[in-house]
């Protein structure tokens, strides 16, 4: 973390549409922060910050992606620089680069395994020695899943008497969209990996971001399949390519508490008989539009009313060798993609930098942060983790 920062958080991207619900998220809820908005174009900066109600003497940064100098300038004079400036890959790189030369942390909303891959491999040890914390992945892809996992095992530990090698994430119940740079980032994956054989394998290996590590045969969840643990019938899951591999990094960074030859896959659950069988094959085939024409494009979304009126139920079942089983379950109070996302990326920002003591190197934020991130979110970002 940088000791002489200026500010505690610049949010990187604050005239997008996710950027703006994170800024105002911090000019609403947190007072208290000294925090600044980032992005290409002065004037679109000051409009959303009057727009958002934010104090008018809110500073405002000027940095671009295409400007490497501005991003290196820029998080010389913050704690932490909060970025939703995707898809990643094409607007991410130098502003990693910079975060771990200078020693400053760095939080996305990245789903782009393999480009997770390459920074992991380019700035780990860069990170490490500056102190820098760089955290991927801080929005619903994937933190409700990685400390889903984590608090599952927690109560497996405690009646089992050890983690679950094997555990199985499953949708229960959601509303609301998946965001325009989702769907730009999975674009962008595609055309990556059309050129980069090796972006393809990435995509294909459940343990991509562990370097050096590889374990067991997982689940490939790419079909519709009954589910006889839950006497239910799941279809896949369009997130599980990443909060998968999260999951498995998770399990790494922590010296895998789950052990090696621990077992992870994430569905949809549809639920018994013909129906759940049918509703199943229905999401399955919404899955292949993802990404059409016709979604939310980056810079757009759901309106308010949308937001506030979506949810998700996430639940986590942790199976023992005798058949005993745990479940929790995780719910979030706002639209996945939207409102609640933009809540947890400020909110694990904020818990970050009042860690002292993680070390410098590239995290999940459930690694990180574990048990007090799981708190940070319930009091403040509308999370409710829960054993049934």
């Amino acid at each position: 973390m940088n000791p002489n920062a200026e500010f505690d958080v610049i949010v990187h991207g604050a005239t997008g549409f996710t950027g703006r619900l994170v800024a105002e998220h911090f000019a609403k809820h947190h007072p208290e922060a000294k925090w600044a908005m980032s992005g290409r174009n002065a004037d679109k900066l000051a409009a959303v910050r009057d727009e958002i109600g934010a104090p008018a003497d809110t500073p405002l940064i000027v940095a671009d992606a295409d400007d490497p100098a501005s991003l290196r300038a820029m998080v010389q004079r913050t704690k932490a620089v909060l970025t939703t400036v995707g898809p990643y890959q094409l607007y991410g790189s130098d502003l990693v680069a910079a975060c771990a030369q200078v020693g400053t942390d760095y939080l996305d909303l990245c789903g782009e395994p393999a480009w997770m891959r390459q920074m992991i491999d380019a700035h780990e040890r860069a990170a490490r020695d500056s102190g820098a914390r760089i955290l991927f992945s801080c929005g619903f892809d994937s933190i409700p899943f990685e400390l889903g996992v984590w608090f599952v095992q927690q109560e497996a530990a405690r009646r089992f008497g050890a983690p679950s090698a094997r555990v199985k994430g499953r949708v229960r119940a959601m509303r609301g969209t998946f965001s325009g740079g989702t769907a730009a980032s999975l674009k962008a994956t595609l055309a990556a990996a059309a050129r980069d054989p090796q972006v393809l394998d990435y995509l294909k290996d459940p343990f991509a971001l562990t370097p050096d590590f590889a374990g067991p045969k997982q689940p490939h969840g790419a079909a519709v399949a009954f589910d006889e643990a839950l006497d239910a019938w799941t279809a896949p899951f369009v997130m599980a390519a990443i909060n998968t591999r999260n999951v498995h990094r998770s399990n790494w960074l922590m010296d895998q508490p789950y052990g090696a030859e621990f077992v992870y896959d994430e569905m949809v659950l549809t639920g018994p008989g013909e129906a759940g069988e049918a509703a199943a094959k229905a999401v399955t085939a919404a899955n292949a539009s993802m990404g059409a024409e016709g979604g939310p494009k980056p810079g757009e979304g759901p309106s308010l009313a949308e937001r506030e009126a979506g949810f998700y139920d996430l639940l986590f079942v942790a199976l023992a060798e005798d058949g005993r089983q745990v479940r929790a379950s995780v719910k979030g109070d706002k639209d996945p993609g939207y409102g609640s996302t933009s809540k947890m990326i400020a909110e694990t920002a904020l818990c970050l930098i009042g860690s002292p003591d993680v070390a410098g190197g590239i995290w999940t934020p459930g690694a990180a942060l574990r048990g007090k991130l799981v708190e940070r979110l319930e009091a403040k970002a509308g999370l409710k983790f829960a054993v049934e």
